[in-house]
């Protein structure tokens, strides 16, 4: 019982002398306006700060040069082959004839484009044959053609050209006829270099894009050429060489106009039409041509083809002449 309270006696003393502590403290007096007198303002940094200014210096870092080559050769080859036949059973009721008919071309081409010049080479071979039975095998194709450009710009769309052209075939060429006994008949008219033209030209060349150019060579000279004599009594025109010789030079202004362009992702077209207008002689025998081939994708190596011919040239017929082909065949173009 002491115990007890001896201890609340003591807790009872420190309760007073706490309170008592409080009551001094409270009861000091403080000057504000002292305390303002320091107080800091938003926005305001009472320590000093200095401002450096912002210095960039260039380094040099080494880079390694990444291995590529720049390219300016375009290089493109299409193979095309088409092979058709047809049988028939000699009491077939409606009648006709078997036949075997193969046809090819291949073409070339080949670009060089570093501005201002501009070289560009292509080939196109084309060659078919077809035989039919009880008769003799008979071409349908025959063409060599190679021609050359090389060109400098001299504005956006225009440039300075020379060309080197060089047209021909590869196999003889008969005219087919009957006789008065119905028998046929075939007559030589052609061969490999007769006729043979090499046509150089320079001039001006206008290409806005890149599948169509317009050539004006207003400085052209053409040789023709005949060198199978045989021909002669024949040909009546003899392709503009005089009888007796081998060759015919001229003198004339050249436009050659060409497309070539993608119709579709399948689909691509070529046009080359020529004229040709002799300086020397009269404008009836100014000459046209038109080569032009349509070429539609089935899959990756079939594809279906027309491809068709205009001339009219005085110097080898005083009619209009033309060939159509159409074929379903193989067609590879790389790259």
């Amino acid at each position: 019982m002491f115990k007890t309270g001896t201890t609340l006696f003591f807790l009872f003393l420190f309760g007073i002398a706490i309170s008592a502590k409080a009551q001094q403290t409270d009861s000091l007096k403080v000057d504000t306006n002292q305390l303002n007198k320091y107080r800091i303002e938003p926005g305001k940094n009472p320590l000093p700060f200095r401002f450096r200014e912002l210095q960039i210096h260039q380094e040099q870092i080494p880079v390694t040069m990444l291995d590529y080559k720049v390219s300016y050769w375009h290089k493109a080859v299409l193979f095309g082959l088409n092979f058709n036949q047809s049988a028939f059973s000699s009491n077939y009721s409606a009648g006709g004839i078997s036949a075997i008919a193969l046809g090819s071309n291949f073409d070339y081409k080949v670009e060089y484009n570093k501005s201002p010049f501009d070289f560009t080479s292509e080939l196109s071979l084309l060659y078919g044959i077809s035989k039919n039975k009880g008769q003799g095998s008979r071409k349908t194709n025959d063409r060599i053609f190679f021609d050359n450009k090389i060109a400098s710009q001299i504005s956006k769309h225009w440039s300075f050209f020379g060309s080197l052209t060089f047209e021909s075939q590869f196999d003889k060429g008969y005219n087919y006829t009957t006789d008065s006994v119905g028998n046929d008949v075939s007559q030589l008219i052609s061969n490999l270099m007769s006729p043979g033209y090499l046509t150089e030209s320079v001039g001006f060349e206008y290409k806005p894009t890149k599948y169509f150019d317009l050539r004006l060579g207003t400085g052209t000279a053409r040789q023709t050429f005949v060198l199978d004599t045989t021909i002669y009594h024949n040909q009546p025109t003899n392709y503009g060489v005089p009888i007796g010789k081998t060759i015919l030079n001229e003198l004339a202004f050249q436009a050659v106009a060409t497309l070539d362009k993608d119709l579709s992702k399948s689909t691509h077209v070529n046009v080359r039409y020529a004229l040709f207008i002799p300086y020397q002689q009269a404008l009836a025998y100014t000459s046209h041509r038109i080569d032009a081939v349509l070429s539609t994708k089935v899959n990756r190596l079939i594809a279906f083809t027309i491809n068709g011919t205009f001339l009219y040239d005085k110097n080898t017929s005083s009619r209009v002449q033309g060939t159509e082909g159409l074929a379903l065949g193989i067609l590879y173009k790389f790259p």
